[in-house]
């Protein structure tokens, strides 16, 4: 969330990644779909049927009426359908990016603003860091509204390349038709297809992330030039011959490894809580039951989201530690020998959710502020 954000996240760094990623993921976490719902029952033979109730005619699937792959981007308006998910993942992602760059400026550690005093519910006095609001309007103040949308472009490519990659390979690899399962007697079937479903949108996430993954990383590092007033990394082509040429090929997949695996936990987690639940706690014979399930889902994407965000900030310092920027260097980060080594270091730190909140930001028991 990623802040992946990239991910259109994504609904959630997307699907679900709401407040807590929506870079993200969101983005690309957002396309699983495993869920369970209910199914209906084989109509009556033709000698039973009641004449005022007639058997209905069989209707088309809507995979076959979408085409033949029944992917996103089949069929006659493939190009046309496919353009408009771009068109409208691009408006999501122009919209979404000042809250993903405040998110990746707090990830790093940089409060250009002192704390606030006031108090929690309990009416004791307590420190506060100041509030998305609040550093968006010292940016604005900085840099000006345009400010706001520093590293934009490469991020609009990177989602871009990743929603095409998902409907590409929905064309060349078409899931298989989808049978609705929910008895406790078809539990065994049930928990096959969700698997199934799993691996199949994983294969995808994965292979999307991957490629969208170098303009991820260039445009982290153009976000976080705030830090130093550094201008380093000023235009896509550029970043990719200096990256190259200071790195080699491995400095555009630094940080692919906790993302990969927060999209692979995000997805597991997500779709089989909500299969467990709507197959056990949610009975059929309940009125609502359909739209329970429903709902299902999306609360259990917002709590693995927030479960998973750990690896979305490793991810993310990861992508601009030890790159020649002021926010990737003492005293704002160690350099970290690996991912892990930088996990451990939060984790000593108590800031494995550092960033997962911008409104309510309360400073840290081990922080360098203190309250007089």
């Amino acid at each position: 969330m990623g802040a992946s954000d990239p991910e259109v996240a994504p609904c959630a760094r997307g699907g679900a990644a709401g407040m807590a990623g929506a870079g993200a993921g969101a983005g690309a976490r957002g396309g699983a779909a495993a869920g369970v719902e209910a199914r209906a029952r084989d109509p009556p033979p033709a000698h039973r049927a009641h004449p005022r109730h007639p058997r209905p005619a069989a209707q088309p699937s809507a995979r076959r009426m979408d085409g033949a792959s029944g992917g996103l981007g089949s069929g006659d308006n493939a190009p046309t359908t496919e353009a408009l998910f771009v068109a409208l993942g691009a408006g999501v992602t122009a919209l979404s990016h000042p809250l993903l760059y405040v998110k990746l400026l707090i990830q790093v550690g940089h409060e250009p603003m002192p704390p606030t005093v006031g108090t929690n519910v309990l009416g004791r006095k307590v420190l506060y860091l100041p509030s998305f609001f609040t550093y968006a309007k010292y940016i604005v103040q900085v840099d000006g509204k345009i400010g706001l949308f520093r590293g934009l472009s490469p991020r609009l490519m990177s989602n871009a390349l990743s929603t095409v990659t998902r409907g590409s390979m929905k064309k060349v690899f078409p899931p298989d038709e989808i049978e609705q399962v929910s008895n406790k007697d078809d539990m065994k079937t049930s928990l096959k297809k969700v698997v199934k479903e799993t691996s199949y949108e994983m294969m995808m996430q994965c292979v999307s992330r991957m490629l969208a993954h170098p303009l991820h990383v260039i445009s982290m590092r153009c976000m976080v030039q705030f830090v130093g007033r550094e201008a380093k990394y000023s235009g896509v082509l550029s970043s990719i011959g200096k990256i190259f040429k200071e790195e080699g090929l491995l400095g555009f997949f630094v940080g692919l490894i906790p993302h990969l695996l927060g999209d692979v936990v995000f997805l597991w987690g997500c779709n089989l809580l909500a299969h467990f639940i709507n197959a056990y706690l949610v009975d059929d014979s309940f009125s609502q039951a359909l739209a329970i399930r429903s709902y299902t889902k999306f609360v259990m994407g917002i709590a693995v989201s927030m479960l998973t965000y750990p690896f979305l900030l490793v991810g993310d310092l990861m992508a601009v530690n030890n790159c020649g920027l002021q926010a990737g260097l003492p005293p704002y980060s160690p350099v970290f020998k690996s991912w892990i080594h930088c996990w451990k270091y939060l984790s000593v730190q108590g800031q494995l959710f550092r960033g997962s909140s911008l409104l309510f930001r309360r400073v840290s028991s081990g922080s360098c502020f203190a309250l007089e």
